[in-house]
């Protein structure tokens, strides 16, 4: 397909019968730059009728951009040769990325396409702008020309060894990277968790919850891992359509809301429900948070990397708050393993 496939261990014939068997595969990507004023102008004429704005609602490491978005793209073509179109998703943004494709993919035959907010909101321009990722993500399904079995990443989702189809897809079901866990657990956690400027922070896990109480499913929830997350299409337009109401709520605020359920849980628990899902066992993927770690944090988490070869998912989150020392030496990691040359 491109030069970078005769790197993975899988070769393109055994992933054409793959391919036959399931369908093309597609990736999508969010990104932001929301360091460009007109981003920041825009998304302050919404905010100043906040008194108090949470970090979880619209904190700068959530619109922050340090190039993430090169490493993503340069995983998907470098250890995803299978994936047929990379959409990248954003609000009248364009990521700079020609030249370094041109630079460290030249022979690239997988289509990259930039598509707008007001593409995938279509019929419901009145929600944008939008700065919210999960309501942007709840219309991910809407991209024209989006295959059947996708898989969405958001930009600080890295792949960091070569990947096969089965990793998403396992005869047409969605492989599902995660585990269940006890709402009731949960929710108490979150119940004894202190205030912070007398607000209680909606999370990462309290979406996962609100997903599966709009499913009706319970005790339990289905947990996500840091990972890309495969999806269908179809299963997604067949629950949505049904209930139209569902997805006008969840794509109605402007800014993370705790009423908002997340889109990847609700897809996993849903395929669940219909049997489309099939869980993965094994832990996959890496995950740091350069952020007031102890000394030696980042070594200890690439040493883990060295010694397990399943992991092949990695999420860096809030790179951008990294010191500079710690943010070059995970970027000069990224270069190395995935062979790409970049100024950033």
């Amino acid at each position: 397909m491109f030069e970078a496939s005769c790197k993975n261990s899988g070769s393109i014939s055994e992933y054409s019968i793959v391919m036959q068997n399931q369908g093309p595969i597609d990736a999508v990507i969010t990104w932001v730059d929301g360091n460009e004023p007109s981003h920041k102008k825009k998304m302050h004429q919404y905010l100043k009728d906040f008194t108090y704005i949470p970090e979880f609602v619209a904190g700068s490491t959530r619109y922050n951009s340090v190039g993430e978005i090169f490493f993503c793209i340069a995983s998907i073509l470098r250890f995803a040769p299978f994936i047929r179109k990379i959409f990248i998703v954003t609000d009248n943004q364009t990521p700079p990325i020609d030249e370094f494709i041109q630079k460290n993919f030249p022979l690239n035959k997988i289509t990259i396409t930039i598509v707008d907010h007001t593409v995938i909101f279509k019929g419901y321009e009145q929600f944008l702008p939008t700065f919210n990722s999960l309501s942007i993500e709840t219309c991910l399904f809407r991209i024209p020309d989006l295959s059947e079995n996708f898989v969405y990443f958001n930009d600080d989702v890295f792949l960091i060894r070569p990947t096969k189809p089965t990793d998403f897809f396992v005869d047409n079901n969605i492989v599902a990277h995660g585990d269940w866990r006890s709402i009731f657990f949960d929710q108490l956690l979150s119940l004894i968790k202190p205030k912070k400027n007398g607000h209680k922070r909606f999370g990462f896990k309290d979406g996962m919850i609100r997903a599966a109480k709009t499913l009706g499913i319970s005790p339990y929830y289905f947990h996500l891992d840091h990972t890309p997350h495969p999806q269908k299409k179809e299963l997604l337009e067949q629950f949505y359509s049904k209930n139209p109401e569902i997805f006008l709520k969840n794509i109605s605020y402007r800014f993370r809301n705790s009423a908002q359920f997340n889109p990847q849980a609700l897809s996993y628990m849903l395929g669940f429900k219909t049997g489309k899902s099939i869980k993965k066992k094994e832990t996959r993927y890496l995950y740091l948070k350069p952020i007031g770690r102890e000394n030696g944090y980042i070594n200890r988490k690439l040493k883990l990397y060295n010694k397990n070869p399943q992991i092949n998912f990695c999420c860096i989150n809030s790179i951008d708050l990294a010191t500079e020392k710690d943010r070059t030496i995970l970027f000069d990691w990224l270069k190395k393993l995935l062979n790409v040359t970049i100024e950033i």
